[in-house]
C-alpha cells in the first residue's frame, strides 16, 4: 500500500528533512503521535493513533497531525504561514460535507518543556489512505486509473459544496485529494481557501503553477493577498480532469511546472490552441474545454454540474455547453493534433514532400541526395507510433523506462523506437557512459546544468539524477517531446521531426531554427540515429 497521504503543500522539504521533529508518543488532542509521513519547510505531518484511555466516542482511531511552526521562520514567512493556518482553521470548523477531509481539532501548543514544539500551530485530520497523486503516479498513460469517473465526480461535489457555501478551494490539484481506505475522494489542504466577498475572495499568492488560471500571474498582490474566485477552482478541476482521464497527462505540454506555465499563458494570450490529449474520452471534452476557457469570465458562467451530468451520460446531457466549447481553436471531439495551416518558408533541395526519414534529413540539411540503390534507404516509419520490437538490442531494464517517456508525450510521432534510436547514438544504451570534455553523462548523455531545466524523478525516490536510467530517460522524452510540438508549430512536416528532434536534442531548437533544418555539424549523428531508427522498425507495433 502506497504510504498515507498528506497535505502535498508541505510535503517536500528543502534537503528532503523535516522543519522540526515530533517526538513518538507525543500527545496531542486526544491522539499519540506516530511516524512522520510528510514534512515541508513551514512543517511536518505525523500519522497519529488515539490514546489507550480515550473512550472510541466520535474521535477515529487513526488520524493525521499537522504541525506548523512560524516561530521557526522569518517575519515575512511567519506572517503568510498564520495566514494560511487561521485559514485552514477557519474553514475545516466550519466544513461538513462528505466529499472533504475532516479536521477534528485546531490548537496551539503551549509547551515550553519542548521549545521546538511551543507554539506550533496543530491540525488533527481524518487519516487518508493515500493521495490522488501517488494513484496517478502509479498510473500508465494515457490510461485512467480505476474508478476515474466516480473520483472526478466526487471531487466536484465536494466543489460544488464549497462553492455554494461561499468559499474558494484556491489550491486543487491531485496532492490535495485525499483517497480514503474505501475510496471515497476527498479535497483536503484548505490552507488557501477564502470566503467570497460578493465576487471575490482573498488568499496569500501560494497557488501550485500546474493548476492555477492563466489570469493569476498577470494580478497584482494586495494588502489582503491575491484575489481568487471561483473561476480559478474551474480551470483547475478542468486540469485536473484531464490528468486523471489520461493516466496523469498534463493538458499543456512541459517537462517542468514552469514550461507548462508557459504553456498554458502562449494558449490564454491565443498564440498557442488547447490540444486536449487524443486519449481524452470523448464524452469528457467538453466539460474539460470548457473549464480551461481562457477568458475567466466566460469561465465563470459554467453550469459544473450540468457538464458533469454530460460526461456522465446522466440527465442535463447536453446542456452547460454555451460556454466554452471550442475555446482557444479547440473543439468538442477533436484529439490532441498538431496546428495545420501554412508551412514556413525555408530552402531546401530534393522533392517538395518528405515521405522518408532519410528523405527528410537530405532534405532538411541541403544535401545532395547520393546515388544509392533504394535498397540502403531507409524504410519510411508507420504514421502511427507503437512498442520497441522484441528482438531489438535494447535492454530489458530500459524498455519500460523508453516506452513511458514516449506514452507521456502526446505527439504520435516521439515514438518508444524513436527514444531507443536516439539513446543507442547518444551512449550506447550504457547508464554509465560520459563524456568528460563536454560535461556530458549517463544513458541520455546530459550536461548537468541542461538536465536541471527538464529534471523528472521518473523511479519517485526524492532524487532527480541525471545518472538514474529512469530519470534520465523521462527528462528526454519531455525535452523531446516539447521540440516535436515546438517544430510542429513552425510548420514542418510530420515526416521531419525524427531527424529535427534529434538535432535539436544534441544542440538546441534555437540552433535547428537558425538552420532552417539539421546544421551541418550534425549530419552524421542524425543520420545514425535514423539508420537504428529503420532498424526499430521505425516506430512501428512489435508482435505479440
Amino acid at each position: 500500500m502506497a504510504p498515507p497521504a498528506v497535505n502535498a503543500a508541505w510535503a517536500e522539504p528543502p534537503g528532503g528533512e523535516p522543519a522540526f521533529a515530533v517526538p513518538p508518543g507525543y500527545p496531542v488532542a486526544g491522539y499519540r503521535i506516530g511516524e512522520r509521513i510528510g514534512a515541508g519547510g513551514w512543517g511536518s505531518v505525523y500519522a497519529a493513533h488515539r490514546a489507550p484511555q480515550e473512550p472510541g466516542g466520535p474521535l477515529p482511531e487513526v488520524a493525521a497531525v499537522k504541525f506548523l511552526h512560524p516561530g521557526r521562520l522569518g517575519p515575512g514567512q511567519r506572517h503568510t504561514v498564520l495566514q494560511v493556518a487561521r485559514s485552514e482553521m477557519r474553514f475545516s470548523r466550519r466544513a461538513d460535507h462528505p466529499h472533504l477531509i475532516r479536521t477534528l481539532a485546531v490548537l496551539t501548543l503551549a509547551d515550553p518543556d519542548h521549545p521546538e514544539l511551543d507554539g506550533a500551530v496543530v491540525l488533527v485530520m481524518e487519516r487518508a489512505a493515500r493521495s490522488l497523486q501517488d494513484v496517478l503516479a502509479a498510473a500508465r498513460p494515457p490510461e485512467p486509473p480505476p474508478d476515474a469517473d466516480r473520483i472526478l465526480a466526487e471531487i466536484a461535489a465536494g466543489l460544488r459544496h464549497m462553492h455554494t457555501a461561499g468559499w474558494v478551494h484556491g489550491d486543487l490539484k491531485p496532492g490535495n485529494v485525499l483517497l480514503m481506505p474505501d475510496g471515497t475522494a476527498k479535497l483536503a489542504d484548505f490552507g488557501l481557501t477564502a470566503e467570497l466577498e460578493g465576487t471575490h475572495a482573498y488568499a496569500p499568492p501560494l497557488g501550485s503553477p500546474d493548476h492555477v488560471p492563466p489570469e493569476w500571474w498577470s494580478q497584482r498582490t494586495g494588502a489582503r493577498g491575491v484575489a481568487l474566485r471561483t473561476s480559478a477552482d474551474l480551470w483547475a478541476y478542468g486540469v485536473l480532469a484531464h490528468q486523471v482521464l489520461t493516466g496523469g497527462l498534463h493538458p499543456f505540454l512541459g517537462a517542468t511546472a514552469r514550461a507548462r506555465s508557459l504553456a498554458a499563458l502562449a494558449y490564454a494570450r491565443g498564440s498557442a490552441p488547447l490540444r486536449l490529449d487524443a486519449g481524452l474520452p470523448e464524452r469528457w471534452r467538453p466539460l474539460v474545454a470548457a473549464c480551461l476557457t481562457a477568458d475567466r469570465q466566460r469561465r465563470a458562467q459554467l453550469d459544473l454540474a450540468a457538464l458533469l451530468a454530460t460526461a456522465l451520460g446522466g440527465p442535463g446531457a447536453g446542456a452547460g455547453m454555451s460556454v466554452g466549447a471550442g475555446v482557444g481553436g479547440d473543439t468538442p471531439g477533436a484529439g490532441r493534433v498538431p496546428r495545420r495551416g501554412r508551412r514556413r518558408s525555408r530552402p531546401v533541395v530534393g522533392a517538395a514532400v518528405l515521405l522518408t526519414g532519410a528523405a527528410a534529413l537530405l532534405q532538411l540539411t541541403g544535401a545532395p541526395e547520393p546515388s544509392v540503390g533504394a535498397s540502403t534507404v531507409a524504410a519510411p516509419p508507420p504514421a502511427r507510433p507503437g512498442a520497441i520490437p522484441r528482438d531489438a538490442d535494447v535492454p530489458a531494464a530500459l524498455r519500460g523506462p523508453i516506452e513511458d517517456a514516449a506514452r507521456r508525450c502526446p505527439e504520435a510521432e516521439i515514438t518508444p523506437a524513436l527514444l531507443a534510436a536516439m539513446l543507442k547514438a547518444e551512449s550506447g544504451f550504457d547508464p554509465a557512459a560520459a563524456r568528460p570534455a563536454t560535461g556530458e553523462y549517463g544513458v541520455a548523455m546530459w550536461t548537468p546544468s541542461v538536465f536541471n531545466a527538464w529534471a523528472q524523478d521518473a523511479d519517485h525516490d526524492g532524487v532527480k539524477s541525471y545518472l538514474d536510467p529512469d530519470d534520465a530517460i523521462a527528462a528526454m522524452g519531455g525535452y523531446v517531446c516539447w521540440l516535436g510540438q515546438r517544430f510542429k508549430e513552425q510548420g514542418y512536416l510530420p515526416a521531419e521531426l525524427p531527424a529535427l528532434v534529434t538535432a535539436g536534442y544534441r544542440s538546441s531548437e534555437k540552433t535547428v531554427a537558425e538552420a532552417r533544418g539539421v546544421p551541418a555539424r550534425w549530419i552524421t549523428h542524425v543520420t545514425r540515429v535514423l539508420g537504428y531508427l529503420a532498424e526499430y522498425g521505425g516506430g512501428g507495433v512489435a508482435g505479440p
